[in-house]
């Protein structure tokens, strides 16, 4: 089976990326399962209910969240109505939506897993990650060999440490929130895909996917001011890893850093 990762969706000019690029490539590259991090797809902050399906129609099976998974009002209901958006699987019981989806690809179990890390997000209220992965993978490994697991973290040590307590266990990990991609792929001596971060799908000469004239404002004036999408530089940015079907161990890994055109809308008067 053969997986994409994507990292972070940011804006319309990552909207514009996925629109201009997936189908292609999922094409070309013989692809059976695409996963998202959508949490910025609409303006950078959170995910709105129409661009989460229109995302879907392009061609992204399945759209993980974070911190951000209620910044948008109508995903507040919205998330339990699409089984194919995962918010953290670490966030009490009460909370809408899922974190775990189970899905067949060909004639395939799957399992997806999405969870949130502790550091730099100030939420008392969410479960400890480490533990809630150990046993949600215990159950997952009952059902199917082969589980992915996104993990959505601000800290890089964070991040590994989850690489390596899952190592052997599963057949992916991979970070997202920092929206740089990283140059650690790996597959662990234990069978197990891993990156610390996906990076992004938006504007590659940008901070974060924002127009950089912004957010060094804000670094060296301490006053917050709204954030602006970028268009300069588009790329898709993420992992393609091989699993074997029936071990759901890791065989091949691919960074993918491909440039994309996307034209920018006009300004509005």
């Amino acid at each position: 089976m053969r997986i994409l990762f994507l990292g972070e969706i940011v804006g319309r000019c990552g909207i514009g990326v996925i629109k201009n690029a997936l189908k292609d490539f999922r094409k070309e590259k013989g692809i059976d399962l695409v996963i998202a991090n959508g949490e910025g797809a609409t303006s950078g902050f959170g995910l709105g209910f129409q661009n989460a399906i229109t995302l879907q129609h392009m061609g992204i099976d399945v759209l993980t969240m974070g911190e951000k998974s209620f910044y948008k009002i109508d995903m507040v209901e919205g998330i339990s109505k699409r089984s194919n958006i995962l918010r953290p699987a670490n966030y009490p019981e009460s909370v809408p939506g899922r974190g775990i989806r189970y899905m067949t690809v060909g004639d395939r179990k799957v399992c997806i897993i999405n969870t949130l890390g502790m550091c730099n997000f100030n939420n008392p209220h969410l479960n400890n990650p480490f533990i809630a992965a150990e046993n949600i993978v215990e159950k997952a490994r009952t059902e199917t060999p082969i589980v992915l697991y996104s993990f959505h973290a601000s800290a890089t040590a964070e991040k590994i440490t989850m690489g390596l307590l899952l190592n052997g266990k599963v057949s992916a990990v991979v970070g997202t929130h920092s929206k740089v991609l990283t140059a650690d792929a790996t597959i662990l001596d234990g069978g197990t895909a891993f990156i610390t971060d996906l990076g992004r799908c938006g504007a590659s000469v940008s901070v974060g996917g924002f127009e950089p004239e912004h957010e060094i404002k804000k670094l060296r004036t301490q006053v917050q001011v709204r954030s602006h999408e970028s268009w300069e530089k588009p790329q898709m940015q993420g992992l393609l890893v091989d699993v074997d079907d029936n071990s759901g161990k890791a065989i091949a890994i691919e960074t993918i850093m491909k440039d994309v055109e996307v034209e920018m809308p006009p300004a509005k008067v």
